[in-house]
């Protein structure tokens, strides 16, 4: 099934990799699906597909332009492809550094939408990094040939998202309203292995201690609700500490993201369920 799931984005840390490890955690029956931390939505994208009964998704993320583009998405994906195809004919190197440059303030929603695939397609190793100002400051990558506007995808996205409730808020706000039964899945920013595999930039906001205890005490709660809730992470004694009692599973994940390529290969994340 894996192969038959269209891709919106390329990211870091994106779920596609894992849907068939993930099949067996996720409930038969899902009527209310929350995702907060939605990034590149193949989770999403995968039980929308595969779980007809879904009657609504609510989806939300910090990251301001990513939400404008599954907005755009869902409500204006045939402008959204015009521009994508008159940004894939304009494509080089001059060009994507100047559509990088230029600040979102100033550009329309479909604009930012158009813009933030366009980059995402064409950056290095798909990558998705801001600096301190909140700037998107990744080089170009070296495709022959990138894979700017994929109609397909985008279309059948398109369609599958009108279940869809998405926001640009907190995690712990999306959730607030969820009930008995109720599937949540977490995929936050991960606890960092070791001092220098921190890669929490995705927004000018850090996601660490403090955070990540945050949200154990937002899974917690959501468990006495009566919420079915699943949440990824590092394979690390902090995160497992956090949630002791819990169901602690394993997956093989392939880390694609270093520039050095030998340290690039498999490696254990943590799955936890309270059901």
């Amino acid at each position: 099934m894996k192969k038959g799931v269209p891709s919106l984005i390329k990211w870091a840390g994106g779920k596609k990799q894992l849907l068939e490890q993930f099949e067996k955690f996720f409930p038969e029956k899902i009527e209310r699906y929350f995702e907060p931390f939605v990034g590149g939505g193949s989770v999403a994208i995968y039980l929308l597909k595969t779980h007809p009964e879904i009657k609504k998704i609510y989806l939300s993320d910090i990251n301001k332009e990513l939400i404008t583009v599954y907005q755009i998405v869902k409500d204006n994906v045939e402008d959204l492809i015009k521009l994508l195809k008159e940004y894939k004919l304009k494509h080089n190197k001059e060009f994507y550094y100047e559509v990088r440059a230029k600040g979102i303030e100033k550009l329309t929603p479909l604009q930012i939408a158009t813009r933030f695939i366009y980059l995402n397609r064409t950056c290095f190793n798909g990558l998705y990094r801001v600096n301190s100002k909140g700037q998107f400051n990744v080089p170009i990558g070296s495709y022959k040939n990138p894979t700017i506007c994929n109609e397909k995808d985008l279309r059948e996205i398109s369609n599958l998202l009108k279940k869809d409730e998405i926001k640009h808020t907190q995690f712990y706000e999306l959730v607030k309203d969820a009930n008995k039964g109720d599937f949540v899945y977490f995929d936050p920013p991960y606890y960092p292995i070791n001092k220098t595999s921190s890669f929490t930039t995705y927004t000018k906001d850090v996601f660490l201690e403090k955070e990540q205890e945050k949200l154990a005490e937002v899974f917690k709660e959501l468990d006495k609700r009566g919420c079915k809730v699943m949440l990824s992470n590092s394979d690390t004694d902090f995160i497992k500490n956090l949630y002791k009692g819990y169901n602690i599973n394993f997956v093989k994940a392939t880390r694609m993201i270093n520039c050095d390529a030998t340290k690039r290969g498999s490696i254990n994340e943590i799955v936890v369920t309270n059901y």
